[in-house]
């Protein structure tokens, strides 16, 4: 296979371990710890995929993938996140990665976002969140967005305060 990638992460750990799998199934790895660092080695060298974090210690994962795009629009870029939600996954398809996979992800889920086509839909999560869970993880959000005000979740949200009140005073529904 021998297909160039670029694993840009400022987690060290993280990153040499994705460096170690990835090499094992036939990559030809190149890591870099930030922005500045992986715009150099793209330009130098051409490579046929990118692992992008979102947040690098010198600039945003987003940017970074657009900047691939101008440089080397070749590349399919993926781009990885511990802050995820429908927001980013936008923003990370329309600056032109191919996939975004929130953190921590499986060194084969990486792999199938990667070598997978387009067209083909990933397999449905092994243990996926109940409609429950989801609905209660978007109100904590929203609530934390409003700066824990009750009356503007609710607001938002267009639910009575006193509905809002009582959910939130529960504990977590199961995953």
């Amino acid at each position: 296979m021998n297909m160039r990638l670029l694993i840009v992460d400022d987690d060290l750990p993280f990153r040499e371990r994705l460096t170690r799998s990835m090499e094992k199934k036939g990559f030809e790895v190149v890591s870099s710890p930030g922005f500045k660092d992986s715009l150099l080695k793209v330009t130098e060298k051409n490579f046929d995929y990118a692992v992008v974090d979102m947040r690098l210690e010198d600039g945003s994962g987003l940017e970074l993938i657009k900047e691939f795009q101008k440089i080397s629009p070749q590349t399919k870029s993926l781009l990885l996140t511990g802050y995820g939600n429908i927001a980013t996954a936008v923003a990370a398809i329309k600056s032109g990665a191919i996939d975004y996979l929130p953190k921590p992800a499986e060194i084969d889920q990486i792999y199938d976002a990667l070598t997978n086509s387009k067209e083909i839909l990933p397999p449905p999560p092994e243990n996926p969140m109940t409609a429950d869970r989801i609905r209660w993880e978007h109100i904590q959000r929203v609530f934390i967005q409003c700066n824990r005000n009750v009356s503007e979740t609710a607001r938002r949200l267009r639910m009575h305060r006193r509905t809002l009140q009582r959910i939130l005073n529960k504990h977590a529904p199961r995953e």
